[in-house]
Parts: C-alpha cells; sequence; structure tokens
C-alpha cells in the first residue's frame, strides 16, 4: 500500500519553505482546535513531549502549558523557513526548536512520554518507518496524537481532491501500520471538526525489533 500524497524530503522543504510566511494567517483559528487536540494527549505536569512535524509551532503553547514549566516539550520540524516562522511568533519560548527529520530523531530510546503529530503522515516517504521511528522515542505507555484540525473529507474538498480508499490516515489502513510499528490505535475520530487518531506504545522490546 502505498500514500499516493508521500513526498521526498528536499520536496517536503520546498512546499513548506515557499508557504511558511504566510503560513498562521492562511489558517488563523486553528488555535482552538489545536489546543483540543493536545488535550487528547493527557500530558501530566513534568511529561516529555514532541511535536513531531511541528511547522510554525500552533501546538506548542497548548504543549507547554499541559506539562508545565518542569516539563520539556520539543518541536522538530524538516523545513528552516517553518522553524524560522516559529520563532518570529515567539513560540520558541514554549519549545525547543529542532531543525530535524522526524524518520530520523536525535533522540534516545524511550526518552518522550508523547507525541503529537499534525498532519504528518501524509508528509512522511516511509509512512511505516516515520512510526516505528516515533515508537523508538516513546517509553513504553506512552502516546501518540495524529492530529488535523479538520477532518479527511474537508481536507481533501478543500484541496479539490477525492477521498480515497488506499488513504493511510483511514482506520482500516492505519490501524495495521500503526500495530506494525508497536502501537495500538485507541482512539479514532474523522469528522469535519478535526481528524484524531490516539494511540498508546506498546511495552516490551524496540518497534524495530
Amino acid at each position: 500500500m502505498t500514500d499516493h500524497h508521500a513526498d521526498r524530503p528536499h520536496e517536503v522543504r520546498e512546499f513548506f519553505a515557499a508557504r511558511a510566511a504566510g503560513w498562521d494567517t492562511k489558517f488563523p483559528g486553528d488555535g482552538p482546535a489545536f489546543a483540543a487536540g493536545v488535550a487528547e494527549l493527557g500530558l501530566k505536569e513534568g511529561e516529555r513531549v514532541l511535536d513531531a512535524g511541528c511547522g510554525t509551532g500552533r501546538a506548542l503553547s497548548a504543549l507547554r502549558a499541559a506539562v508545565g514549566p518542569h516539563g520539556t516539550v520539543l518541536g522538530a520540524d524538516l523545513t528552516p523557513e517553518m522553524l524560522q516562522a516559529a520563532v518570529r511568533a515567539g513560540r520558541d519560548g514554549d519549545a525547543a526548536l529542532l531543525l530535524a527529520d522526524v524518520t530520523r530523531l536525535p533522540l534516545p530510546d524511550a526518552a518522550l512520554d508523547a507525541v503529537f503529530a499534525s498532519g504528518l503522515l501524509s508528509h512522511l516517504p516511509d509512512s511505516a518507518g516515520g512510526l516505528a521511528e516515533l515508537a523508538r522515542v516513546v517509553r513504553p505507555g506512552g502516546r501518540l496524537a495524529l492530529f488535523h484540525p479538520i477532518g479527511r473529507a474537508a481536507l481533501a474538498a478543500r484541496k479539490g481532491r477525492p477521498l480515497t480508499p488506499d488513504d493511510l490516515r483511514a482506520e482500516p489502513n492505519l490501524r495495521p501500520l500503526l500495530a506494525a510499528a508497536a502501537w495500538d490505535l485507541i482512539r479514532y475520530e474523522d469528522e469535519d471538526a478535526r481528524y484524531l487518531a490516539l494511540a498508546v506504545r506498546r511495552g516490551g522490546a524496540g518497534a524495530r525489533g
């Protein structure tokens, strides 16, 4: 099964670099949706969380509020211009920003309690490998939220594309993909108002065996 929306890393960088400066003004009303998505992770004071593919950092303030001043918030993105936009918006005060490919994170095994990922899956050239890397850096019992501020049908309509049966974000495709990467899908929502897939990291050996 392939993800027809996946791009090679340099294409992802080019796509987002050209859009970074106006990204937040293009979607000005998404803040509450991001805060609600972060809330679904059930973060506790002092926990360690990564925003994978953080873009301009729209989730970072909510993540910081959830883990408090003694928690750890990291934002990783492949595109320098997106991270620069996050800095201009002052969001580097909420998180340590990493210029990094989320399929090769500069983090040790089981370093995190949770990962928040907005719109990430469709931009990973190797979705299975990317999910396995996220599993590697999360402790057993840790959580993953795959999020988008609107659902699949609304997003497809916005882009003028039809929904296709092989969309990796569809539950029948996503559940086994997550399972193969040591994630158990525990909640799935795909509504006009948001897309949320919440998963828990299985215990035992690392996701790559």
